[in-house]
């Protein structure tokens, strides 16, 4: 059993976990997110996939990078975007699981 798998964590590393969760806690991140799921897209690619405005994307994109969450490299003028860590994709899994993919008791479905 996990119950205790966050027991003998120092409060300085919970609330780093706890700041990335809360960045991840947007429709719009998770969305991008699941866009690059395996592969690194340009912003243009991104916007296109994702159909917002370029600032609300850059913003999202700011926000996910300054937490650690994506990796970005530069070449020419185009800028791509990558998750840095793989696993995230593993918790981005758990919560479709637990929430988008069956109905939460007390929650709308």
């Amino acid at each position: 059993m996990r119950a205790n798998c966050m027991a003998d964590v120092s409060d300085e590393k919970l609330d780093r976990g706890a700041r990335c969760i809360k960045t991840l806690a947007h429709p719009l991140r998770l969305k991008v997110l699941a866009v690059l799921a395996g592969r690194e897209m340009s912003v243009g690619e991104i916007l296109d996939a994702i159909g917002t405005t370029q600032s609300n994307v850059s913003q999202h994109l700011s926000q996910l990078r300054d937490k650690g969450v994506l990796a970005s490299r530069r070449e020419g003028n185009q800028v791509f975007y990558r998750v840095r860590d793989p696993k995230l994709f593993d918790l981005l899994a758990l919560v479709r699981e637990l929430f988008c993919d069956r109905p939460v008791d007390g929650w709308a479905a």
